[in-house]
């Protein structure tokens, strides 16, 4: 299986960027986290959650934390604000003293962490007593339409297409699943809600285009294809889109959101 390309924080933002935004503004509202709290962002890509917390919980401050250096360059060009850091790290040992954090949380990037266990006990470790630590991932099996259309086109056309298919790839992407790793890292107090937003294209283009950014999993996949096949891929999924008599493209995306306590 080759490794997700993560290098490029414009095409990812193009691809995803727009769509998890939102999803993170009703993540932290579902957190309620008091005003003035120390917050660790782990695998904070291009800083959507990062930027969602400055604006919506009004913290002391937000160390953000990501394997990508391309990312972190990145999100430092377009997120400036004095009581952001970012910092290349590896989520399984973070840049962090123990217990320093009130709040540690991480958007959309549990599921890329290898060993994620490892990853959410040292989130945990970094966490006061009492803290809160909260993560939310896509719901790649079933309703983030615009990735599920996708991958089921593709491995209609390519069986072998299913390795990459993240819907395969991450069975973690569960509740039932992510409230078992909560368990396994002795968090308590365990709750688990999915965040439902919608995802409108303005026509096939608006949906396509960004897939062939080269960006995350399918994007990937996308850039390893022949002309001829992504073409193919491109003509399937156009009939398989729900497209409305006015030409926009009506989805779900949804994501799966835990939190516990320390």
């Amino acid at each position: 299986m080759p490794a997700d390309p993560w290098q490029s924080g414009d095409p990812y933002e193009y691809f995803m960027g727009r769509w998890s935004r939102p999803v993170a503004h009703e993540f932290l509202q579902w957190l309620s986290s008091p005003a003035h709290k120390r917050w660790l962002d782990v695998g904070c890509g291009t800083g959507v959650l990062s930027s969602a917390i400055l604006n919506v919980a009004a913290p002391q401050d937000v160390l953000a934390v990501d394997a990508s250096a391309a990312f972190i360059a990145f999100a430092q060009q377009i997120h400036q604000d004095t009581r952001l850091q970012f910092r290349v790290g590896d989520a399984r040992q973070l840049p962090a003293e123990t217990g320093s954090f009130d709040v540690t949380v991480s958007g959309l990037a549990l599921n890329f962490i290898p060993d994620p266990i490892v990853a959410l006990a040292d989130m945990a470790r970094a966490t006061r007593a009492g803290g809160v630590v909260a993560v939310y991932v896509w719901d790649y099996a079933d309703q983030m339409q615009m990735l599920r259309y996708f991958w089921d086109a593709a491995v209609a056309l390519d069986p072998l297409a299913k390795d990459v298919d993240e819907g395969e790839r991450f069975p973690l992407c569960q509740p039932s699943a992510l409230r078992t790793l909560f368990h396994e890292a002795r968090l308590r107090d365990i709750e688990v809600r999915a965040i439902d937003v919608p995802t409108v294209f303005k026509d096939f283009d608006d949906y396509w285009s960004p897939f062939l950014g080269g960006q995350g999993p399918a994007p990937g996949y996308v850039t390893s294809l022949s002309h001829e096949h992504r073409e193919t891929l491109a003509s399937q999924l156009q009939i398989a889109l729900p497209v409305r008599a006015d030409g926009t493209i009506a989805l779900v995306a949804r994501a799966w959101s835990v939190r516990g306590k320390v």
